[in-house]
């Protein structure tokens, strides 16, 4: 990899001073899970690295719980590992925890970090190979469009680069309407989940809209009482990406769904919102045909590539067994 300056700020402050406005002269290290396989891939050859292993306070390193404002804080730094495991948060955020169980292997959940899930740069082949200079890399053309798509996006529709946003947390954070909390060198800013990430289209755009000198601090999610879960589909078990997220979240009174949300992962250079889905399920019973309609219109707007038209059939599935999931009925496809 290229050599850079290695720095270990100690304050907020500091951290984001080290960082630049343009893209790509500066990165920070979190659990590094993601960046040093750019850099050793020469996506990313940053002069500097700003580690944010020092940097102190309870915000970026714990998860919190501030009951009088019935919010729930997770710091940048928390691995996914203790994501997982925190009981707190298996309690009031099933969907979350499972999400955050599952990703990569043990040795990833315990290096990667919250901040690192939702910031980390795109999966798509052509962008990793330091061959190929795509769309994302300066230059003219997307080549998933008319090369091997299979795991790319099918909502497509207006979207120069068809990429998938790979955050796994990011469906589940963003239905239940989480926060991140932003620090930059005009000060602190809270940015809404679902108004966090982008379509990249050139160069000096990221998955996310962070400015270059930004940096995500923690997200707050709101103890909302919705009931919620993720599923995802996947060739394998094993350490692999998802070919399909679906993460639910909905009130139960009187047995019926209201405020509901449907959020798709791995499907679109964004997590997706499903809205008709949402709107399908509003005010009704959570019942397997119920489940399944709301599938089945979630996958409305789609524009599969020629490689990948099997996903909508697993969008129905993945969101129908979510929602299943999320009202406490039998997940019958374990047993």
């Amino acid at each position: 990899m290229k050599n850079f300056t290695y720095y270990q700020p100690k304050s907020y402050e500091a951290a984001v001073g080290l960082l630049d406005e343009e893209r790509g002269k500066a990165e920070i290290l979190g659990g590094g899970t993601d960046l040093m396989d750019l850099m050793k891939e020469y996506v990313a050859q940053p002069d500097r690295v700003v580690s944010l292993s020092a940097v102190p306070g309870q915000e970026l390193n714990n998860i919190t719980r501030d009951d009088s404002k019935e919010i729930i804080g997770i710091g940048a730094m928390v691995s996914l590992a203790r994501i997982a495991e925190n009981p707190v948060l298996r309690q009031i955020y099933p969907g979350l925890t499972t999400a955050a169980g599952i990703i990569g292997g043990p040795q990833i959940r315990n290096m990667g970090t919250l901040g690192g899930n939702l910031c980390q740069r795109n999966r798509c082949w052509y962008f990793r190979d330091e061959h190929v200079n795509c769309l994302l890399k300066g230059g003219r053309r997307c080549y998933a469009i008319d090369g091997e798509n299979q795991y790319h996006a099918i909502f497509t529709k207006g979207h120069p680069c068809v990429i998938v946003n790979p955050s796994t947390l990011a469906p589940v954070l963003i239905a239940l309407s989480a926060t991140a909390n932003v620090f930059g060198p005009r000060g602190a800013r809270r940015i809404p989940l679902d108004q966090f990430f982008q379509a990249p289209g050139k160069a000096d755009q990221r998955e996310h809209v962070l400015a270059g000198n930004e940096m995500v601090s923690s997200v707050s999610i709101p103890m909302a009482g919705f009931a919620n879960a993720s599923y995802e589909v996947r060739h394998k078990q094993s350490h692999d990406w998802p070919l399909v997220q679906a993460a639910v979240a909905f009130h139960l009174a009187g047995g019926r769904a209201q405020n509901v949300r449907i959020v798709l992962g791995h499907v679109a250079p964004t997590p997706h919102v499903a809205a008709e889905a949402m709107q399908a399920m509003e005010g009704k019973e959570v019942t397997e045909a119920t489940a399944a309609e709301a599938g089945r219109i979630a996958t409305k707007g789609a524009e599969p590539l020629p490689q990948n038209g099997y996903k909508l059939k697993l969008v129905e599935v993945a969101v129908k067994r979510a929602l299943l999931t999320a009202a406490g009925a039998t997940r019958y496809w374990e047993v």
